[in-house]
């Protein structure tokens, strides 16, 4: 059986540490990172497959370069499933994985106990799986599961 290929899509920083907290399951199958260029993304890459993308940043520019870089990496990566922690560079390779009908999984952030981010009310309707941290958000997301903490 072929070994499935995971696109860990995220921003850097808090979205990037709720991702390595699902290290015990990635790690199983075949993966790379997703995200922008900071300090604790580059120090990730040394030991781990990462592909950079522009932050959009809401930036209209910005968001047009990431579009373009993340169709690139999904044709070279071709992955099968795309768990995204959000925010900014996630969102659209979200998007490029449901438009060539691969599984889309979104994570809403953990600092996100009240209201839903940006980012999870963008994909919520194209995700396959959506899950959120907080009771509260129950109510934004009829369709998504509660996992619990991440942490």
């Amino acid at each position: 059986m072929e070994r499935k290929k995971i696109c860990l899509a995220c921003s850097a920083g808090g979205h990037l540490q709720e991702m390595l907290q699902l290290a015990p399951f990635y790690s199983k199958f075949d993966h790379f990172f997703l995200t922008f260029s900071r300090k604790d993304s580059d120090s990730l890459a040394k030991t781990e497959k990462v592909a950079f993308a522009t932050r959009p940043a809401r930036n209209p520019i910005s968001t047009l370069a990431c579009i373009k870089e993340s169709f690139e990496i999904f044709h070279r990566e071709k992955p099968d499933v795309v768990i995204a922690t959000g925010a900014d560079v996630s969102v659209p390779m979200c998007f490029i994985a449901k438009l060539y009908g691969k599984k889309v999984v979104f994570i809403e952030s953990f600092c996100r106990p009240l209201k839903p981010g940006i980012s999870g009310r963008l994909v919520y309707p194209i995700a396959d799986l959506f899950i959120y941290q907080w009771k509260a958000l129950a109510k934004y997301y009829p369709k998504g599961k509660f996992g619990g903490s991440i942490f």
